[in-house]
């Protein structure tokens, strides 16, 4: 080797061991780096963790539900929550649904371990290019973990305990349990959480039967509830719908057809009048019920509560109370004073099928048909002559009709009849097709005060009631509907049948709660029943129920107080009993023609005439006990029959044995 080039090459060599040292030291300072890196990692992650809720009760996702009370045929109507959900199943659900919303937030679900590291990275971008932080990239687990186990403040140290809850989650629980999780969980606005709440809310409809338009509209709204709802922002809806749809396209859930068709496809929207049923006084007896029973399970169990009501007769009720209602008010010149009424039906089984209780729910939510307690006047008078006829008396018995007095507390009561007329000597079926005051006194005291009322307990009537003879005037105040469900036991033959508002319920996991059927016992005898029948049916064939007329095989009572303070008509058919109310809620006169049977019994007859499906197709069956004997309906004499004035009267046989059928064929047979 040349002189000169060794000696450049012994200039070199000093320098070899500073380089070497130099890339030791690199790679020791990077170790360190990354030990130290590995180290706030390590650190950061298990003081992070130990701040992370547990995850084990997403496992037994059990969160307050909405209570949702049914009719008879399933259809709903009315709820009650704290907060408004309905826990619906993955099996519940369109099958679209699911794939919707996976769609449109979280594309790699299925595939993720709960955090999607693209999607990070994408709003990442997207949110250093607007200069903010608009996306959060955050998975369908991600959404869960937010919304159940952290709090809503946007940091990072949340987004990491996010990420961390989200890995956990999806380690522990499958992915449909998640996805079952988050679509009940999930708020879409209008105070709405969960897909079958929202569903109601937007469309007015169960969420089983959303269509794929209804469904992308849902879909679109987890990103900005209240900037997507359609009730409100309808065209940006619209933009986020077809965004929605692309994206089922796209990921292969719909044809490209199928979402333009969606997109086209019209949209009925709730509105403020999409209520169908006008049901709220028997909702809010329903809820009061649930609440006293079952406490806080009304608002937050999930129950599902099948009633008795007939949502197509109660708005029947409503429509027909309401119209009569305005009717007297024009009438009467009653618009001084807002006038009241209420209207309940049971049908033949206990069932209640409508109930009115009030003529404005929004003014006024105090039910009249089931918490107002109002003198019944003659309406209560069956009862006394029901019991009269218990004790032996026959519908041909006479009690004369004639000036009384009695000494009381007040000094002395003279009673008069509503005409201030006496007509002597009266039987028992003119007595009452006429609501003569005299003689039902005059039962009451025949009969015995403590006989009365034991049968008017046996009937159903729990109200106080004053053990003096005021009490054959009605002077003790009942509720419309112990009255009228009352009245069934003559309908019934018979048998008291307590009222059913509602069939069963069950809680949220199918366990049912309480399952109610008819059930009956014997309080009167049947031919007493069926002996009150006919004479209540002359009531409204010859008495002071005439305007009830034209309802086949109807019976029926009318019922007015002093002053014409309050005005009933209490009637019944084969299937059907109903009662109705009238007056004001501060006992102001219904004025001269504001009595039972002209301003209550037209409403009764305007309402069972549009009750088609509860028409009586034959009348009442008499029992066996029962015999029809031809008299005078004048006298009730059997002798000296005139046969103008020939009526069969229904008689108990074992009555009867030692009358001889005289002057039967003077008449001919019923």
């Amino acid at each position: 080797m040349p002189a000169a080039s060794r000696k450049k090459l012994s200039k070199r060599r000093p320098s070899q061991p500073w380089r070497w040292n130099h890339i030791h030291l690199s790679v020791f300072l990077l170790a360190i780096c990354l030990f130290l890196s590995a180290l706030i990692t390590v650190s950061l992650y298990a003081l992070i963790a130990l701040h992370i809720p547990d995850i084990s009760s997403l496992s037994r996702y059990n969160p307050p539900a909405a209570t949702i009370i049914f009719d008879k045929d399933g259809r709903e109507i009315g709820s009650a929550y704290l907060i408004n959900r309905r826990l619906k199943t993955l099996k519940e659900l369109p099958p679209l649904l699911p794939k919707a919303f996976i769609a449109a937030e979280d594309a790699r679900f299925y595939s993720h371990p709960g955090v999607d590291g693209w999607s990070i990275l994408r709003a990442l971008i997207h949110n250093i290019r607007s200069g903010g932080r608009g996306q959060g990239g955050s998975t369908i687990t991600q959404q869960v973990a937010r919304a159940l186990l952290l709090s809503p403040e946007k940091t990072y140290i949340r987004k990491l305990k996010e990420a961390i809850l989200a890995y956990r989650m999806d380690k522990a629980l499958g992915k449909n349990e998640i996805l079952h999780i988050y679509l009940n969980q999930i708020y879409l606005g209008e105070r709405s959480y969960g897909v079958g709440a929202a569903a109601m809310t937007y469309f007015h409809k169960p969420v089983e039967k959303l269509n794929l338009a209804e469904i992308s509209i849902l879909a679109g709204l987890p990103q900005a509830p209240s900037s997507y709802s359609p009730l409100t922002h309808f065209r940006k809806a619209k933009i986020r719908q077809a965004y929605v749809l692309n994206r089922m396209a796209e990921d292969g859930y719909i044809t490209a057809q199928e979402a333009r068709n969606a997109f086209a496809a019209p949209l009925s929207l709730r509105s403020g009048n999409s209520r169908q049923v006008k049901a709220d006084y028997f909702v809010q007896d329903i809820k009061n019920y649930i609440k006293e029973k079952y406490g806080d399970l009304l608002t937050t169990g999930g129950l599902r509560v099948y009633t008795s009501l007939d949502s197509n007769l109660q708005n029947e009720a409503v429509t027909t109370l309401r119209r009569g209602l305005n009717r007297l008010t024009i009438r009467q010149n009653m618009s001084a004073a807002p006038l009241q009424g209420a209207l309940i039906a049971i049908d033949n089984r206990g069932m209640v099928r409508a109930l009115v209780g009030g003529n404005n729910f929004q003014a006024s939510q105090f039910d009249r048909a089931t918490q107002a307690r109002r003198q019944p006047g003659s309406a209560f008078k069956p009862i006394i002559y029901a019991a009269a006829l218990e004790a032996g008396f026959a519908p041909n018995s006479i009690i004369d009709d004639a000036p009384i007095e009695y000494k009381n507390e007040n000094g002395v009561w003279r009673p008069k009849n509503f005409s201030g007329r006496f007509f002597g000597p009266t039987t028992l079926r003119n007595g009452l097709v006429h609501s003569r005051n005299i003689v039902a006194i005059k039962l009451l005291r025949e009969v015995g005060m403590q006989r009365t009322i034991r049968l008017a307990r046996s009937m159903g009537i729990k109200s106080p009631l004053k053990a003096n003879l005021s009490l054959a005037l009605g002077s003790s105040a009942v509720s419309l509907l112990e009255l009228t469900n009352a009245y069934r036991v003559f309908a019934q033959a018979g048998k008291f049948q307590p009222p059913i508002f509602i069939s069963k319920i069950i809680d949220r996991h199918g366990s049912i709660l309480e399952q109610n059927h008819p059930r009956s016992r014997q309080v009167m005898s049947p031919e007493t029943a069926f002996q009150m029948v006919k004479l209540m049916q002359g009531v409204i064939k010859d008495g002071t129920g005439h305007l009830a007329q034209g309802i086949p095989y109807a019976a029926g009572k009318t019922g007015t107080t002093n002053h014409n303070m309050d005005a009933w008509f209490i009637g019944f058919t084969p299937r059907l009993c109903a009662g109705v109310w009238v007056g004001h809620d501060r006992y102001k006169s219904l004025g001269p023609k504001g009595t039972g049977g002209w301003a209550a019994a037209p409403i009764w007859h305007d309402f069972m005439q549009k009750a088609a499906g509860y028409r009586a197709t034959a009348d009442f069956k008499a029992p066996a006990g029962i015999t029809f004997i031809p008299i005078d309906r004048r006298t009730g004499n059997f002798e000296y029959l005139d046969p103008n004035h020939a009526l069969w009267e229904a008689f108990k046989k074992k009555n009867m044995s030692a009358w001889q059928h005289r002057n039967r064929s003077k008449v001919s047979a019923p």
